[in-house]
Formats: C-alpha cells, sequence, structure tokens
C-alpha cells in the first residue's frame, strides 16, 4: 500500500501570487520602514542583560503569586521590578535595573560597587529584597543575589551583533556556493526583513529585549532561510525542467511548495504556542520571536523572496540556472 504525501493544498494549485508581487513587496516595503522608524526613534526596552542591575534568586517554602511579590516590591521602592517563576513554583527570580535599585534603599551600595569599593550591591539589595516579601507562614531564603554591571551589558549587546553580522555574512556565502548570486541576495534581503519586523514589533511594544529574545532572533532568521531555500530549490528545477517565462515558472514553485511551507509553519506555530504558554516566564520573550517570526518568515518565503527574483538586476533568467559544465559532468556520472 502506497502512502500519499499530506498536502493541504493540491500539488497543481494554481494560485496567481505573481499578480500581487508590486502589492506585497509595497506592503513589505512599509513594514520594514516602520519597523526601522520604531528601532531608530522609539529604541528597545532592554532588559537587565543589556543595562545591567541585580539578579536575585529566591525560594519560600510555599508557592507564591507573582503579582503580589511584585506589589510588595512596588511598595518597598522597587517599581518595574521583573518577577518570575523558575524551577518549582515556590522559586523566584527577581531582576532590577540599575535606575529601579537607585530608588530603592540600596543606592548607596550601588555607588561603592561601582566605585569598586567592597561590599558590593548584591547582598544590600538581597536584604532589602527579602525583608520587603515577609510572608506570614512562608518564610523565604535568598539563594544568590550578584549585581552585572553595565560594562557586561555593553559586551553582550556588542557581542549579540557580531552574532548577526556573523550568520548574515554566513548565508550569504552558503547560498552563494548553491546557488546564483542573485538568488543569495533575494535570501539575505528577505532573512533581513523578517528580523527587522520582528524586531521593530519589540520596539514598538516596548516589550524587554533581553538575550533569550535575540535567541529567538537569530532562530528566526534559521527557518526564515530555511523556507526560502525550498522554494529556491524548486525554482531552480523548474527553470531547467520548464520552457515557459521566468513568471509561471515562479508561481509553479510556489504553488508546488506550498502545503509544504505551510505543514512545517504550523507544526512550528504549535511547538511555540506551547513554549509560549507554559514555558516559564524567562522565555516568553523567545516565543514570543519566534511566534511573529515564523508567520512572517512563511509569508515572506511567498510574497518576498521569489517577487525579489523579478526586479532589476535580481530578475532571473532561464540561462542563469542552467546547469554548469561541471553540474552535467557529475549528473552523467550517477547510475
Amino acid at each position: 500500500m502506497q502512502m500519499k504525501p499530506l498536502n493541504v493544498f493540491p500539488y497543481d494549485a494554481n494560485f496567481n501570487f505573481m499578480r500581487l508581487r508590486w502589492v506585497s513587496l509595497s506592503i513589505a516595503l512599509v513594514m520594514m520602514l516602520v519597523a526601522i522608524g520604531a528601532i531608530a526613534g522609539k529604541g528597545f526596552n532592554f532588559a537587565l542583560d543589556f543595562t545591567g542591575g541585580t539578579v536575585t534568586e529566591l525560594r519560600f517554602e510555599r508557592p507564591v503569586v507573582v503579582d503580589d511579590v511584585r506589589d510588595r516590591l512596588e511598595q518597598a521602592g522597587y517599581g518595574g521590578a521583573q518577577v518570575q517563576t523558575f524551577g518549582s513554583g515556590t522559586d523566584l527570580l527577581v531582576r532590577l535595573r540599575p535606575a529601579t535599585v537607585e530608588d530603592g534603599a540600596a543606592s548607596a551600595a550601588i555607588d561603592a560597587a561601582q566605585a569598586g569599593e567592597t561590599g558590593g550591591i548584591g547582598d544590600d539589595t538581597a536584604a532589602d529584597i527579602q525583608r520587603a516579601l515577609v510572608i506570614d507562614g512562608n518564610p523565604v531564603t535568598v539563594l544568590r543575589s550578584e549585581y552585572v554591571g553595565p560594562q557586561i551589558g555593553e559586551e553582550l549587546a556588542i557581542n549579540g551583533i557580531w552574532a548577526l553580522i556573523f550568520v548574515v555574512v554566513g548565508f550569504l556565502i552558503y547560498i552563494s556556493l548553491r546557488f546564483e548570486k542573485k538568488f543569495a541576495i533575494a535570501a539575505v534581503l528577505t532573512t533581513l526583513f523578517d528580523v527587522m519586523v520582528v524586531s521593530g514589533w519589540f520596539a514598538l511594544s516596548g516589550h524587554e529585549f533581553d538575550l533569550t529574545v535575540l535567541a529567538g532572533v537569530l532562530s528566526v532568521m534559521g527557518f526564515s532561510i530555511n523556507d526560502t531555500i525550498v522554494v529556491f530549490d524548486r525554482i531552480r528545477e523548474n527553470f531547467r525542467a520548464l520552457r515557459t517565462d521566468p513568471l509561471t515558472v515562479l508561481n509553479r514553485s510556489i504553488n508546488q511548495t506550498l502545503s509544504r511551507t505551510v505543514i512545517t509553519s504550523f507544526v512550528a506555530l504549535l511547538t511555540m504556542l506551547a513554549l509560549y504558554f507554559y514555558g516559564g516566564g524567562s522565555l516568553t520573550g523567545m516565543a514570543e520571536a519566534m511566534l511573529i517570526g515564523v508567520m512572517i518568515g512563511t509569508l515572506s518565503s511567498i510574497f518576498v523572496a521569489a517577487p525579489l527574483l523579478t526586479i532589476g538586476p535580481l530578475s532571473v533568467t532561464k540561462q542563469d540556472l542552467m546547469p554548469k559544465a561541471r553540474d552535467e559532468a557529475e549528473l552523467a556520472r550517477r547510475p
């Protein structure tokens, strides 16, 4: 018994995506400009990973309500504290930014820590937090408290930028070797579009941007480039096999890979939704970045990547994608 592949759309579907290419590219350009404007104008709400501050781990005897803990800290002068559960429900992670800590009772300890004197901020802030969270019948213990200086945060930000540059350059080299250079440029532009839209969302929404979000953005780049390569691979095959105009080839290639694209994205979305709702507060940012990135990456592989191959110097022709002499020799040796 032969198993049939699962197809959401018929393999011979004929949706005319290329007819909408100017509309889709215009919408993508507007989204890109809005994202760049948000990043340049409003900026990111950087978390403690990049700004520095205090991290304190606490353990209660019994589970506590995170909102109640946050309210108690605000009443004690620690407004804007980040409170997350980790491990069991009795363990909490409290993050305080430098500005937040200075408003509390530990400003003198901060000055001493930044000046390199003894008796840093960690112990004093931990004691203040412990006193603020005294709950009858539910004692709290400080497991760890340490101060992250702004210098470390700056280094993390620089390393994150270098990581993005490394990934983009690596993608460009890989696709240039596997495909024609026009494909490489179109794929990198599409990936950068996905990254800018996800980053722009965090700038517009004001949601915290920490290291887990950066990891999510890098994952989005990987997902986006993988989706785009699948479509481009089918485009190359059809250019070599079909005798028709480039728009028809691009349109047919997208339709043939449409089911695969949708199914893969749907499964990835299920994973990200589970991570978002059940992964805990520390992974919310990463899951949010990947949720948005998967949706945008799926749409961009259909409505941005292929249409770019019809514009100006990126326009592909059959001559661009015909097998080179080396490829023909390798094909001839195959059984």
